[in-house]
C-alpha cells in the first residue's frame, strides 16, 4: 500500500486520504505523538456554500465606481465575473489609484499568519506583486505581542531573537525548581505555529518537567490557563495586575536583600533608577507586597512568599503574550526582565524568563532555528508604515501624526486597501469603530477562499485555493521538520493560488516579467529550498535535495546537543556577545526610552493603570477576556465541524463565575447579550469556577455576524468579543493593540434569539 500524502498546516502535519480527487480524510502526522484535531476540520467546508469559487464584485461598485455607495459593503450582493472580466478592471482601478493619489494611497498591511507553504504565502505575494508597481503603505508588527516587539528591543537589543531561543523545555525539566507562569501556559493555544507544525511539544513539555519535580505557579484570572495535571498554585489575580504583582516581588527581594547585586552590576544598566522607583523613593509610593495585593486583589503575604520561593531556588518566569495586548502592555515584560535579572539566574539552565510557552508550539522547542529562504518582496517603494493594529486611526485621520517608538509620523490619505491573509474582522478591537472606518477607503479588494465577514465587506473578492490544493514547501524557522506538502485536491470553480491571480494582473500592469522573473510555481519553490538548503550547509548541517525530499515526504533537521538556554552566551561572556543595546546589558533603566518623554512609557518599568480594569469599576463590573480559542485558530476555520462543535446552540460560549451569574439571574446555557458603550454580542452563558470572580470570557474568532448587516452599532448575533474591546494603543511607544482591558456587563436574553448567519454567504448575481 503506498504512503498517504502529506499536507502542512498551522495546526500540524498530516496524511490525507482522497477519493475522487478530493480529500476526504486527515490523519496526524505519524512522529507527532499530540496532534490537533483542528486541522481536518477544513474537509467539510472544502465545498459548499461558504466556498467562494469565482471573481466577485460588490454590485454598487461595479455600477458606480470607486467610493461609490461604501455604506453598502456587508450589504450590496456581489457579481461574478471570469477573470478575464475582472484583470483589466482592476488593473484599471490600480492605475487610477497610483496616477492620482500615490502608491502611498494603497494600504497592503496584511501580515497573514504565515500560511503554511514557503511560496504560496499570501502576504509575499501581495507585497511582491504591489513593489513591482511601485510600492504601497505598510504595516510592522503584530497583533500577538506588538508592544513587546517595539519595548523589548530597547531592553535587551532584539525581541525575535529572544523570542525564537527561548529556554527548552528540555532545561526546564531537571533544572527548574518553581516554574511562575504570568498569564499561565495555555496548551490550547501550543496546537499552532507560524508556518506549520511536525512534531506538538508543549504538552509532553509541561509533564517532564512536573516528573521531574518543577513546582508550578498559575497567576492568571482564569485556572484554566495550566493544566490540571500540573497541580499548580492558581493565584487568581485581577486582570491587567500583573506589572504590579511583578513589582511587589521586586520590592520584597530588595527589602530582605535576595536580590543578586553582582549578577545586576555586571550585567545590567540602569538598576539604581528602577529602585529608587520600587522603594518609593522617587514619588513617595513604596511599590511593597501589600501594596501590589491591593491593587491585584491578592494577599500580601502571598506574594512575599512567592518572592521567597523565587530567590530560593531555579525559577523560571513565563510572561504570556497576551499579557502585551492590555493598556499599558509594554511594562510586564519589562517588569519580567527586571525580576529576573534580580533573580540572577538568566542564562542558566532552567532559569531566567521566557516569553509564553505555549503560545505556540515552537516556545520552549529543542531545535535548531531554520534558517529558511522565502519569496523575495521586492525593493520597498513607499516609506509610509503604520503599527498593525492603527488600522482604523490610518484609515479615519489621514494627515494626522502620530507617535510610535520615539517617532513622530503622518498617516497617509489611503484610498485602496487590499488584504491577502489575515482577517481585520478577527484581529482588530471596537468593530464598530472599524466599519465606519472601514467606509473611507474607494477600494477595498480581498483575497480569500470563504465567505467570512472580511470577504462580504469587500469591494472585490479573488478566489483563492487551500492548502489542500497545492504543492509547495513547509518549514518554520522554529520547527525542526521540513515537509514536502502535495497537491490532493483540485480548486474549485475559478478559484486560483495567489501566484497565478497576481501574474495575471501583473500581465495587465505589463509588469509580468519583472514579477515572475521568468520563473514558473516550480521553479520558485525549488529556488526557495536551494537557498534555504544551501544556508544549512553553511551551519555544518545537511538537508536532502528536493526530489529526495519528495520521495520521503519529510526530513528531520537534527536537533543541537544541548538543550536551549536563553541568553547562556551573554552571560559566560557579556563583552565578548554584548547585548545590540546602547550599554551591551540588559537596560532596566534605558535613556534612550526616557528621551522619548511619554508619560505613558518612562524609561523603566512602573505600574500604570489601565484606563479600563476592575480597580477602577463605572458602569459596567466585568472584565472581558478575548483570549485565543480552543476550536480553531483566530478566526480560521470557524465554519468548519471542529470550531462549530465548541460552539454552544451555534454560538461562541461566555464563561462567567456562577456567583456573577446568580447575580444576574442566568443559568447553564442562556443566551445572554454581552455589551458596553461600544457594542453588544450573544453568546451562550458556560458557568465555571475556573475564573475569578468578576471576570468573563469569550475567546475570539467567531465570525462577525451583525443583526443589521451595514449598520456599525449593530449586535452580533455570533458573539464576536471585538464588538466590545477599545481600539487605543497600548502606549506611545509600542501602539499595540489593547483588547485585554476591556469592562463589559452581560444579561439574559429575553424572547428568541436571532438566528445566526454568519456562514451564509451573501447574495450572488451570476451574468448570462
Amino acid at each position: 500500500m503506498s504512503r498517504l500524502p502529506l499536507t502542512t498546516n498551522h495546526w500540524g502535519t498530516y496524511r490525507v486520504r482522497t477519493e475522487n480527487g478530493r480529500a476526504v480524510g486527515m490523519e496526524g502526522f505519524e512522529h507527532d505523538p499530540d496532534p490537533s484535531p483542528i486541522g481536518p476540520g477544513i474537509l467539510d467546508v472544502q465545498d459548499g456554500p461558504t466556498r467562494i469559487t469565482a471573481p466577485m464584485v460588490r454590485q454598487s461598485w461595479l455600477e458606480g465606481g470607486p467610493g461609490t455607495a461604501t455604506e453598502r459593503r456587508g450589504v450590496d450582493p456581489f457579481v461574478a465575473l471570469s477573470w478575464e472580466e475582472l484583470e483589466p478592471l482592476l488593473a484599471t482601478e490600480l492605475k487610477r489609484v497610483i496616477e492620482t493619489h500615490g502608491n502611498n494611497a494603497i494600504y497592503a498591511g496584511s501580515y497573514g499568519w504565515a500560511s503554511a507553504g514557503r511560496f504560496h504565502h499570501a502576504p509575499s505575494q501581495l507585497k511582491r506583486f504591489l513593489n513591482t508597481i511601485g510600492g504601497f503603505t505598510s504595516s510592522v508588527f503584530t497583533y500577538s505581542f506588538a508592544a513587546a516587539e517595539a519595548m523589548i528591543p530597547h531592553v535587551l537589543g532584539s525581541f525575535r531573537e529572544f523570542l525564537n531561543t527561548t529556554t527548552s523545555w528540555d532545561s526546564i525539566a531537571g533544572n527548574t525548581d518553581l516554574f511562575v507562569a504570568f498569564g499561565g501556559v495555555p496548551v490550547k493555544n501550543g496546537q499552532i505555529d507560524s508556518g506549520g507544525v511536525g512534531v506538538h511539544v508543549q504538552r509532553s513539555g509541561l509533564e517532564k518537567a512536573k516528573a521531574a519535580g518543577t513546582e508550578f505557579v498559575n497567576i492568571s484570572p482564569l485556572r484554566s490557563d495550566m493544566l490540571d495535571e500540573m497541580g499548580a498554585e492558581w493565584l487568581a489575580a485581577r486582570p491587567n495586575t500583573d506589572t504590579a504583582v511583578l513589582l511587589g516581588i521586586a520590592h520584597t527581594l530588595l527589602n530582605e536583600n535576595l536580590h543578586d547585586r553582582a549578577f545586576l552590576d555586571r550585567y545590567c544598566e540602569g538598576f539604581e533608577p528602577f529602585r529608587a522607583y520600587v522603594t518609593g523613593a522617587t514619588d513617595g509610593v513604596a511599590k511593597d507586597a501589600e501594596w501590589a495585593a491591593e491593587i491585584a486583589a491578592l494577599d500580601a503575604q502571598t506574594i512575599r512568599d512567592l518572592a521567597r520561593r523565587m530567590a530560593s531556588g531555579r525559577t523560571m518566569i513565563s510572561v504570556a503574550w497576551s499579557l502585551t495586548r492590555q493598556d499599558h502592555g509594554e511594562q510586564a515584560f519589562w517588569a519580567a526582565i527586571a525580576v529576573a535579572a534580580m533573580l540572577g539566574q538568566i542564562g542558566l539552565p532552567g532559569g531566567g524568563f521566557g516569553f509564553g510557552y505555549s503560545a505556540s508550539n515552537s516556545i520552549g522547542g529543542h531545535y535548531s532555528q531554520m534558517p529558511g529562504g522565502s519569496l523575495p518582496q521586492g525593493e520597498k517603494g513607499v516609506a509610509d508604515y503604520i503599527p498593525v493594529a492603527r488600522i482604523s486611526d490610518l484609515l479615519l485621520n489621514p494627515g494626522q501624526e502620530f507617535d510610535f517608538d520615539g517617532q513622530r509620523m503622518t498617516y497617509p490619505d489611503i484610498r485602496l486597501v487590499w488584504w491577502a491573509g489575515g482577517n481585520p474582522f478577527h484581529h482588530h478591537q471596537d468593530i464598530g469603530r472599524m466599519l465606519r472606518a472601514w467606509r473611507r477607503p474607494e477600494t477595498i479588494v480581498v483575497n480569500e477562499w470563504c465567505w467570512n465577514a472580511m470577504a462580504k465587506h469587500a469591494d472585490i473578492v479573488l478566489p483563492c485555493t487551500t492548502h489542500l490544493e497545492r504543492s509547495d514547501i513547509s518549514f518554520s524557522q522554529r520547527d525542526p521538520y521540513i515537509i514536502a506538502m502535495e497537491k490532493v485536491s483540485e480548486a474549485p470553480g475559478l478559484a486560483r493560488d495567489d501566484h497565478a491571480t497576481f501574474r495575471g494582473l501583473a500581465r495587465s500592469l505589463g509588469v509580468e516579467e519583472a514579477f515572475t522573473e521568468g520563473r514558473e510555481p516550480e521553479d520558485w519553490i525549488r529556488w526557495i529550498y536551494d537557498v534555504t538548503r544551501q544556508r544549512v550547509a553553511e551551519q555544518g548541517r545537511e538537508m536532502p535535495g528536493l526530489d529526495e525530499l519528495r520521495e520521503t515526504g519529510w526530513h528531520l533537521n537534527p536537533p543541537p546537543d544541548e538543550p536551549v538556554v536563553m541568553m547562556s552566551a551573554f552571560r559566560a561572556d557579556p563583552v565578548a556577545n554584548a547585548l545590540k543595546t546602547p550599554s551591551g546589558k540588559i537596560e532596566i533603566f534605558c535613556q534612550t526610552v526616557a528621551d522619548f518623554g511619554y508619560d505613558d512609557c518612562p524609561g523603566h518599568p512602573v505600574w500604570r493603570a489601565p484606563i479600563e480594569w476592575l480597580g477602577a469599576v463605572g458602569r459596567y463590573p466585568l472584565h472581558l477576556i478575548s483570549n485565543q480559542p480552543t476550536h480553531k485558530l483566530h478566526s480560521q476555520l470557524d465554519h468548519g465541524s471542529v470550531s462549530r462543535g465548541g460552539k454552544r446552540k451555534g454560538r461562541e460560549p461566555a464563561i462567567l463565575h456562577p456567583d456573577d451569574a446568580a447575580a444576574r439571574g442566568i443559568a447553564e446555557g442562556d443566551i445572554v447579550r454581552v455589551f458596553n458603550d461600544r457594542g453588544a454580542c450573544l453568546c451562550t452563558a458556560t458557568l465555571s469556577d475556573v475564573i475569578r470572580p468578576g471576570v468573563m470570557q469569550v475567546s475570539t474568532g467567531a465570525w462577525y455576524d451583525p443583526a443589521v448587516p451595514g449598520d456599525p452599532d449593530a449586535l452580533c448575533k455570533h458573539g464576536n468579543p471585538n464588538v466590545l474591546t477599545p481600539d487605543r494603543g497600548t502606549s506611545r511607544l509600542g501602539q499595540g493593540p489593547t483588547a485585554h482591558s476591556c469592562l463589559v456587563d452581560v444579561e439574559r436574553f429575553e424572547g428568541v434569539p436571532p438566528a445566526v448567519t454568519a456562514f451564509d454567504p451573501p447574495e450572488i448575481i451570476h451574468r448570462g
